[in-house]
């Protein structure tokens, strides 16, 4: 995906998310939200946990509907979109980490890898190299064959890491991607995601509850009592 300079990537208008409860009350997570992501951007959005962030990072990620308000990607109305064309949208141009890798765990890391690329209709053996290749970038060419329960947690949010960026996505959204490992390793893997951020020219969204987390962005939000704000002065 090419960005121009300060292109405007993802972009909010009094978002918000509410789920129904019994006796026509609702549970509100959040509401009035206004953010901006701009290209090349690495931002952290910190909360503690239960705050919302994870919804957050969905609806603008196509995985959740917002209850109010809208999320524009490049300029267009994500959620006027078709879910086939939101699923496309997300194939091609967003790459995901989560906590829990959510790898297969019959397949191999090198076919975990390449199972995006087999559904955006790539050949078998395209979409192999093409995996080999993304997975050798994030420190795992020697354990292509490895399947998930023989990989360390570390390693195995690396196959994750490498799964979400093999489609080569402009964005890059991470959710809790330290939050099952150790400090020593998730801060490994914070180095691997940032120099890949810088590599690939990504703009990208952390979601944490770690502070020490968003030194490594260009921006934090905090998201707190359901409304969201810049915090203030430089978070890296």
């Amino acid at each position: 995906m090419v960005t121009e300079n300060n292109q405007v990537i993802i972009r909010t208008e009094n978002l918000g998310k509410a789920y129904p409860l019994p006796g026509n009350d609702w549970l509100r997570v959040f509401e009035g939200i206004d953010f901006e992501l701009r290209a090349g951007e690495l931002v952290a959005v910190m909360g503690v946990s239960g705050v919302g962030k994870t919804t957050f990072l969905n609806i603008i990620g196509g995985l959740d509907r917002p209850t109010e308000g809208r999320v524009f990607f490049q300029g267009q109305n994500l959620w006027e979109k078709t879910p086939v064309e939101i699923a496309l949208l997300r194939n091609r141009y967003i790459g995901f980490v989560f906590q829990f890798y959510h790898l297969l765990p019959e397949f191999s890391a090198l076919e975990n890898v390449a199972i995006p690329l087999l559904i955006a209709g790539r050949s078998r053996e395209e979409a192999m190299e093409q995996a080999a290749r993304a997975l050798e970038e994030v420190g795992m060419g020697a354990r292509l064959d490895a399947r998930p329960a023989q990989l360390s947690g570390g390693e195995q949010q690396r196959v994750a890491v490498a799964r979400a960026l093999v489609t080569g996505p402009g964005l890059l959204l991470a959710d809790e991607p330290t939050g099952n490992l150790d400090w020593k390793t998730g801060e490994k893997i914070l180095q691997l995601i940032t120099d890949l951020h810088r590599k690939k020219g990504l703009s990208s969204i952390i979601v944490t509850h770690n502070e020490r987390i968003a030194r490594y962005c260009h921006k934090a939000y905090l998201l707190e009592a359901g409304r969201m704000k810049l915090l203030e002065g430089p978070a890296g």
